[in-house]
């Protein structure tokens, strides 16, 4: 039984490490390679640079526009953000807490969203955004972002929402408590490992969002990280060791982001998993 239990959990190990590898090679070469020429990344692609080019970083790091770029990627994000989150808390919140006629029937039509790709979308949205004047504007890509964020972020948080013990609501409305105050002051600070998982899933969903922007933003002004990434790509295109700097360097912001984040997102997955 020993041995078994011991090969199984090599065996675990051993699927964990190869997984990684394919996760961390491709990266680590990527970093690597943005310090070659091309012309060395052509005759020497898996060794180490005879002669860094610190100057592919550095030059990249010098250019206004690639930080105009993260600034409105992450400007972008964190509106989406809001606006899905905050829009989703209330509806989950009537969904979860309130005994009403249809009140399925409305959860089953956000539901059924999740069934539905944004390329559905795109020629109706695009008239739309057109019509309100919404094109090269943040919120052309900000709202449906959020619009198309709605379903998931309710799913989460009515599941959350509903593990809530009633006798707490009970207990605030003796003491005076109203449904307003009861969401705000009880409800959403309980809720906060819920509310930190769907906020860093949306983040992650709107900082690598490529075909909306590229849809909506004609001026180089509000392109995000990614369009630049397919932008700088096709200015460069011969140039492979400038191009993988550029990518290098356009992830780090993820995955710092990430890495700060990944505990949060951890912990409310856990949480909603575990409660109830």
């Amino acid at each position: 039984m020993n041995t078994r239990r011991t090969a199984r959990g090599l065996s675990l190990h051993a699927v964990v490490w190869l997984i990684a590898a394919f996760v961390v090679v491709p990266l680590i070469y990527a970093v690597i390679s943005g310090f070659k020429s091309t012309g060395e990344l052509t005759t020497n692609p898996f060794g180490l640079p005879e002669q860094w080019k610190i100057g592919n970083y550095t030059g990249i790091l010098g250019d206004g526009m690639f930080w105009r770029q993260i600034a409105n990627s992450a400007g972008i994000a964190i509106g989406t953000t809001v606006c899905a989150v905050a829009a989703s808390a209330m509806a989950a919140f009537v969904l979860a807490r309130y005994a009403f006629r249809g009140r399925e029937l409305f959860y089953t039509l956000f539901t059924i969203g999740l069934m539905f790709p944004f390329a559905v979308a795109v020629l109706p949205l695009f008239l739309m955004l057109r019509t309100f004047g919404l094109l090269d504007n943040p919120l052309g890509v900000i709202l449906p972002q959020a619009a198309f964020g709605l379903p998931m972020t309710i799913v989460i948080l009515r599941g959350f929402f509903r593990t809530i013990p009633a006798e707490i609501e009970e207990a605030a409305t003796m003491d005076g408590c109203g449904k307003l105050r009861f969401f705000w002051k009880i409800l959403l600070p309980m809720a906060r490992p819920a509310l930190g998982t769907v906020s860093v899933l949306s983040v992650v969903a709107s900082w690598n969002n490529f075909f909306l922007p590229l849809l909506v933003f004609n001026d180089p002004k509000w392109q995000t990280i990614p369009v630049g990434v397919q932008q700088f790509q096709g200015q460069y295109s011969t140039d492979f060791a400038l191009v993988l700097a550029y990518i290098v360097l356009a992830m780090v912001p993820a995955l710092a982001f990430y890495a700060v984040a990944e505990r949060q997102l951890i912990g409310g997955l856990t949480a909603g998993a575990t409660k109830g």
